[in-house]
């Protein structure tokens, strides 16, 4: 009978205590469920707000943006200075620059002083005041899919306003921008829509060129080479000849042509770079002759 009683009381404190941990095991559940659909909420709270942010944000509002102001010295060569026949002379200039960047475009400018100290009726050109501007717009094609999400509306406008002279070139094409860690390019091409002091407004041909950039390390310093370039083809011929077929004797005086620079760059802290620059033009710049220079700047990084 005693034996009958011990396996009694042992079966039942078994089941008490197989009933205890199936409680608690339950409870442990119940709580890291809680927790779990807690969490979820927090999860879900996160991403609408963050969804929220993304949709109040205002189309016109950068993801970017960068600026700098400089100060530039144009050394012609002397071969430039003797075939140009008094027409070039060196000068500075100081330059404003700029950019931005959206999930839709891009855009840059650049607006420049040259010959800040002379005034605009002081002299005759190329020793008086001139004003340049130039702003770039690059849009990205809505819906595109693959290698043409890098393919973009590209619209370009020089402007340079002097005493004796003015000229609009405004250039509306495609570009293709690449961009990596350390190097960035954009190529484009386009139809180039010209007016100045001496032609009418008129579509002179097409345009095409690239901007690129290189950024590299020595010796723990920050450097940079860059270059644009553009290439002109395919003028109007009341750009450049007579009614008989002569050649004009002034300004670029050929169907096509080529500018641009080549540009070394020393990052000597987040805020200042200096620069040298080859400025290259054949055909351009009111010349028929080939055209070097040195250009020398300082930058002051915002």
């Amino acid at each position: 009978m005693q034996g009958w009683k011990r396996v009694l009381l042992s079966s039942v404190a078994c089941s008490t205590l197989l009933a205890g941990q199936t409680v608690v095991a339950s409870e442990d559940a119940e709580a890291q469920a809680e927790i779990a659909a807690k969490k979820s909420e927090a999860e879900q709270a996160v991403s609408l707000i963050t969804r929220s942010q993304e949709a109040e944000k205002a189309w016109y509002k950068p993801d970017f943006t960068w600026s700098d102001v400089n100060i530039n010295y144009l050394d012609w060569s002397s071969g430039t200075e003797r075939r140009g026949a008094g027409n070039y002379d060196d000068f500075p200039y100081i330059e404003l620059e700029g950019g931005a960047g959206w999930p839709w475009g891009d855009f840059y400018f650049f607006t420049d002083l040259e010959n800040p100290g002379k005034g605009f009726d002081a002299d005759e050109a190329p020793r008086d005041s001139r004003l340049v501007i130039k702003p770039i717009l690059d849009l990205n094609i809505p819906e595109a899919e693959g290698w043409m999400k890098s393919v973009q509306l590209h619209i370009q406008d020089y402007y340079l306003y002097g005493k004796t002279f003015r000229v609009n070139n405004l250039v509306v094409g495609l570009a293709y921008k690449y961009v990596s860690d350390n190097f960035s390019m954009r190529p484009f091409v386009g139809i180039h829509y010209m007016n100045d002091t001496f032609h009418s407004s008129l579509w002179n041909g097409y345009m095409g060129g690239w901007v690129f950039n290189y950024d590299f390390k020595f010796f723990d310093q920050k450097f940079s080479l860059s270059n644009w370039h553009e290439f002109e083809w395919d003028r109007d011929e009341s750009t450049y000849l007579n009614p008989d077929g002569t050649r004009q004797p002034f300004g670029d005086r050929s169907s096509w042509g080529v500018q641009g620079a080549l540009a070394a760059w020393w990052h000597f802290t987040k805020h200042v770079t200096g620069g040298i620059q080859y400025r290259y033009a054949l055909h351009k710049l009111g010349s028929y002759e080939y055209l070097t220079g040195m250009i020398y700047t300082m930058k002051y990084n915002f």
